[in-house]
């Protein structure tokens, strides 16, 4: 169909929820110049075409399901969900409207409440109907059976009567109605129920175009719905289920069925079964009239359904020269939001992505000269749906007043939004001429060539898409990480890394190392991008406070982290220039989020053949700080946590003796050091030649202690509660706590011995530490 030349025009937009409005329950309307709108709510707008405004606004007491106007009195019949039918006389409202603007001078643009006195048929199981004269046709949900109703009713103001039944009867069908506890379920597709008349029957003449009803050929009329219906030339009402059965009611013969009762099945014909629920029924004319100008009617019935099955029915001559009805079903897109038949042959049909139109009299194809020539008056054996580039219509409806050689759609779509779709269908393309074989095979390289390009730019488009779609699922996966670190900041964290020190034997010398481990208690994985960071800071010495400390920091990718998982990684400390670990030195942990390993790939050209890295990516698509930084732990590493304890042996008692005449207790050290026989030498010289130990007395009140560290274990005296204390965080802790000890003898860092004693004075309550640099040091008191 090439040559649709759509032209849309935006009227108005009205209000609708998130996400759009849900197909099924709009509904638009035209009378003359004015638009009757329904989204679907409790509201129903009239627009002005002439005036390209809003003229008024009905609020009905529930959502509108569905709308009918007729002509005899300007009478708007609306269904409410669960309320029933409501019947407002617009010519009065009109009345009532101008009072109201010539008194308050308000804007031409009310908000009109219906009186719930206006409902003329309360009932909630209604679900559709139509309006014939003063006949109101019913389709009721039942808790079994679909039931169709006949009312008498009477125009607004003429009687406050509520109408009187005259006719009903159920409907069979497949599936059950009912609810959990027997009650109807509000369904989740309307029925749909329309009025056929045969030619000069005079049940639509006070009917709007459009408005459900519409009239047939009386050769298709007579064989769909029977000779009876042609006889009495009786409107027939034409139901389509949401279970798929499109059912037909002779009107005439359900009125008279209360006065002689018979078996009400006989009134019902089921006349097709599209196995998906009904969305559209109309009728259109496939065939010129030609010479024959007395019956210009539709000659085709078409139904559609949800899914996209399409059903035309026409009446044809067999071979026997008999007339028959010819059945046909087609298979279109889907899922059908809505449709409407109109503009000669023509049924349009709109789904999520796009509105279509096909053509039955020609298939929905231009006319081929090399086509398969079919029967004169059937059906196409194919329907080739043509885009009109508009999508997303919820509601359609075909305006009555064309242009000539042209067809006005009237359509809301999903974001509520009222417009109008001119086609010029005059103006479609000639049938091209008969390709030679040369140009022919030409043309089929091309093709080839452009699918062959098309298939490549698909294929780089898609590598594109699901590396973007690797990279939200990162992110997303990123951002539940920093939300469960940064919400568990008191407490223990999910995501924890620990710092535990070591000595080592490497290269005949003693090393220090820092072993750190990275726990993931989380439900969350660390994926690619996640960096593990580990910092070793020293400070400034003390014998140098001048100097600047160093910093060395470590970086371990973290390649999957998946939860309950652990990661280590064992750092050296030391030695330093001197030989000894630099004490004390901070190790800090940290995980970093990298943006530009993960997005930077996936905001590169989608047509790079190279891997996607940091080049192409445009560099004002990412932010100065090229990641995030989650900080996880910070350990000071001191000197009590490296001291080593070969021996852990605790230093001897010493008998009382009687004390010796007072010498040099240094000439009697260094005397037991020469031992027999050594050359005599003077005081200074041996202390030039062996230096003093070193040694640091720590005076701390007792009683600070005890309320500091607590009453401690029974029986476990404070020094040694207090050694314990000091070496919290050294290996030796479990040996010395199973011991109780109150002194050790160890080794420090720069390798020299070390004694550590904690004693309790007996004068003052006083407690006193000593730590002695070298060997044979006796504390007292």
């Amino acid at each position: 169909m090439a040559g649709f030349a759509p032209r849309v025009q935006y009227l108005a937009g009205f209000r609708c929820p998130l996400g759009g409005l849900a197909a099924g329950k709009p509904r638009v309307l035209c009378r003359g110049a004015e638009i009757f709108v329904s989204t679907g709510s409790e509201l129903v707008y009239v627009y002005d075409q002439e005036g390209n405004l809003l003229t008024a606004v009905f609020r009905f007491p529930g959502r509108v399901w569905h709308l009918e106007l007729s002509a005899l009195g300007g009478v708007l019949y609306v269904l409410c969900a669960q309320k029933g039918v409501y019947c407002v006389s617009l010519d009065q409202a009109s009345s009532d409207k101008n009072d109201e603007d010539s008194e308050d001078g308000e804007p031409p643009c009310p908000v009109i409440p219906v009186d719930p006195d206006a409902c003329i048929l309360p009932d909630a199981t209604l679900c559709a109907f139509v309006v014939l004269d003063d006949i109101l046709v019913t389709l009721a949900q039942g808790r079994a059976q679909w039931k169709v109703q006949l009312f008498q009713c009477h125009r607004p103001g003429e009687d406050a009567r509520p109408p009187g039944q005259i006719g009903e009867v159920e409907l069979s069908t497949s599936s059950p109605l009912a609810g959990s506890l027997g009650e109807p379920t509000a369904p989740h597709f309307l029925p749909v129920l329309c009025c056929v008349s045969p030619p000069g029957c005079s049940g639509l003449c006070g009917r709007m175009p459009g408005s459900g009803g519409f009239t047939l050929e009386r050769a298709l009329f007579g064989l769909l719905f029977g000779v009876d219906a042609s006889l009495l030339e009786s409107p027939v009402i034409l139901c389509g289920l949401p279970d798929g059965q499109l059912c037909c009611v002779v009107l005439k013969t359900l009125v008279t069925s209360r006065l002689a009762p018979g078996d009400p099945k006989a009134l019902v014909k089921i006349l097709h079964h599209l196995e998906e629920p009904v969305v559209s029924i109309g009728a259109l004319r496939t065939e010129s009239s030609g010479e024959n100008v007395e019956d210009t009617h539709p000659d085709c019935l078409v139904a559609l359904g949800r899914h996209g099955r399409v059903l035309a029915v026409k009446a044809s001559w067999d071979e026997a020269g008999d007339l028959v009805p010819e059945l046909q079903e087609y298979r279109l897109p889907g899922p059908v939001l809505c449709a409407a038949c109109g503009g000669g042959s023509r049924v349009y049909h709109s789904t999520p992505s796009d509105l279509c139109v096909v053509d039955l009299a020609r298939g929905g194809a231009p006319q081929d000269p090399v086509q398969p020539d079919r029967g004169p008056g059937s059906l196409p054996s194919l329907l080739c749906p043509a885009s009109l580039s508009v999508c997303g219509v919820v509601t359609l409806s075909v305006l009555s007043e064309v242009p000539e050689g042209g067809t006005r759609l009237l359509a809301l779509s999903a974001r509520g939004r009222l417009m109008t779709c001119s086609l010029d269908l005059s103006s479609e393309a000639p049938c091209p001429a008969r390709a030679t074989v040369v140009n022919t095979g030409q043309k089929i390289k091309e093709l080839l060539s452009g699918i062959g390009t098309v298939s490549e730019r698909v294929s780089s488009l898609k590598k594109a898409v699901d590396q973007r779609n690797r990279a939200l699922v990162c992110l997303n996966e990123a951002m539940n990480v920093s939300c469960v670190l940064l919400a568990s900041r008191e407490g223990p964290r999910p995501i924890s890394c620990t710092t535990a020190t070591a000595w080592s034997r490497a290269q005949l010398q003693d090393v220090l190392t820092a072993t750190c481990r990275l726990q993931n208690g989380s439900g969350f994985s660390l994926d690619r991008g996640w960096t593990w960071c580990v910092q070793v800071r020293t400070r400034s010495r003390a014998s140098d406070p001048d100097s600047a400390g160093s910093a060395a920091t470590y970086t371990i990718p973290v390649d999957r982290l998946g939860p309950g998982d652990q990661r280590e990684v064992t750092l050296p400390l030391g030695p330093g220039e001197d030989g000894a670990p630099d004490l004390p030195v901070t190790v800090s942990c940290a995980l970093h989020y990298s943006l530009r390993e993960v997005v930077g790939g996936a905001l590169a050209p989608p047509d790079s053949s190279e891997d996607p890295s940091l080049e192409g990516c445009p560099p004002d698509m990412l932010p100065e700080q090229d990641g995030v930084c989650l900080p996880l732990s910070e350990h000071t590493v001191d000197v009590l946590q490296c001291l080593r304890f070969p021996g852990l042996a605790a230093p001897p008692t010493q008998a009382p003796s009687p004390r010796s005449p007072a010498g040099d207790p240094v000439d009697t050290f260094l005397g037991a050091r020469l031992g027999p026989g050594s050359e005599p030498a003077g005081p200074a010289s041996l202390r030039a030649k062996f230096p003093p130990p070193s040694v640091a007395t720590i005076k701390v009140s007792a009683g600070l202690l005890r309320a500091a560290l607590g009453d401690g274990q029974p029986g476990v005296s404070l020094a040694c509660t207090t050694l314990q204390w000091l070496l919290a965080e050294n290996s030796a802790l479990d040996v010395v706590r199973a011991r109780l000890l109150s002194s050790v003898r160890g080794v420090a860092p720069d390798g020299t011995d070390l004694h550590l004693v904690v004693r309790e004075a007996s004068q003052g309550s006083a407690l006193w530490g000593s730590r002695v640099d070298s060997g044979g040091f006796q504390s007292g008191v």
